[in-house]
C-alpha cells in the first residue's frame, strides 16, 4: 500500500470505508464488516489500518498440549507477528466467544505488539488495565475483564471469524469504534477515488443543512441532486 493511500485511510472512519467500497463497486451490498458493537480501549483514536495477522485463542481451560509445546507456541506466534509487514494489525478470534473470559489483550501484550509495528488489534476476545495501555494502539474487543484466565494460542495464520467477519492472514482490514471491514482486493486501486467521490456528494446534503434559511424545499433540492450522483 503505498503512503499516500494509508494516509488517506487512517484520515475516514471506518463507516466512510465501507459506504465508498459500495461507490468503487457502483452497487450497495457489500457486506464484508462486523456485526454487532465492539469495545474501544480508546474510542478517540483514529482508525487502525493494516494486513491482518491471524490467531485462535482461549482462556477457559488450561491447553491439552504438553506444556512445552505450548510454550513453543506461544513463541511461534510472537515471531509470527513480529514479522508482520507495515501497515499490520492483529485480529484474534477468541473460541470462548461468547464467554471469553482470559484477557489476553492488557499492558504487556499491547506494548510488546506495538513494539513489533502492529497498529492495533480486532478480537473478539477480552482486554484489560484500561488506562495503561500505550497511545496509538487501538484495541477492539469483545469486552473488558480483569483475568487473563488460562489464555494460551490455539492456532497461528488461520483464517479466522471476529463477530461475523471472516479474516484471513493478509486481509487488508479498517477499523475503529464502529468496527471493522475488509476491503476488497480489488478496491484497493479505486478507493482513494470512491473515497473522495463519498466526502464530496455528501457534502451536496452537509452544506445545505449548515446554511441559514435551511428547509424542507432547500432540502428536497438537494436530496434530488444528491440521489443524482450518489451509489
Amino acid at each position: 500500500m503505498d503512503k499516500t493511500l494509508y494516509e488517506l485511510l487512517i484520515s475516514v472512519d471506518t463507516p466512510t470505508v465501507c459506504n465508498a467500497i459500495e461507490v468503487a463497486q457502483g452497487k450497495r451490498g457489500f457486506n464484508d464488516f462486523t456485526r454487532g458493537t465492539l469495545q474501544a480501549s480508546a474510542p478517540e483514536n483514529p482508525a487502525i489500518v493494516g494486513y491482518a495477522k491471524t490467531a485462535m485463542i482461549a482462556a477457559l481451560e488450561p491447553s491439552r498440549l504438553p506444556a512445552d509445546d505450548v510454550k513453543k507456541l506461544r513463541m511461534d506466534y510472537y515471531r509470527y507477528m513480529s514479522e508482520a509487514p507495515f501497515p499490520s494489525l492483529a485480529v484474534i478470534e477468541d473460541l470462548d466467544f461468547p464467554d471469553a473470559i482470559g484477557a489476553f489483550w492488557g499492558e504487556i501484550n499491547t506494548n510488546v505488539h506495538k513494539g513489533f509495528g502492529l497498529s492495533g488489534v480486532l478480537t473478539n476476545g477480552v482486554m484489560r488495565d484500561l488506562g495503561d495501555l500505550p497511545d496509538e494502539f487501538l484495541v477492539l474487543a469483545g469486552s473488558v475483564g480483569p483475568s487473563h484466565g488460562f489464555v494460551h494460542i490455539e492456532s497461528i495464520g488461520e483464517p479466522v471469524n471476529v463477530f461475523g467477519l471472516n479474516v484471513s492472514h493478509g486481509d487488508l482490514i479498517h477499523a475503529d469504534r464502529h468496527g471493522a471491514v475488509v476491503i476488497p482486493t480489488d478496491i484497493i486501486p479505486l478507493l482513494a477515488d470512491a473515497i473522495e467521490t463519498l466526502l464530496r456528494n455528501e457534502q451536496i446534503i452537509l452544506k445545505a443543512a449548515r446554511e441559514e434559511g435551511f428547509n424542507f424545499d432547500r432540502f428536497e433540492k438537494a436530496w434530488a441532486e444528491f440521489e443524482r450522483v450518489r451509489t
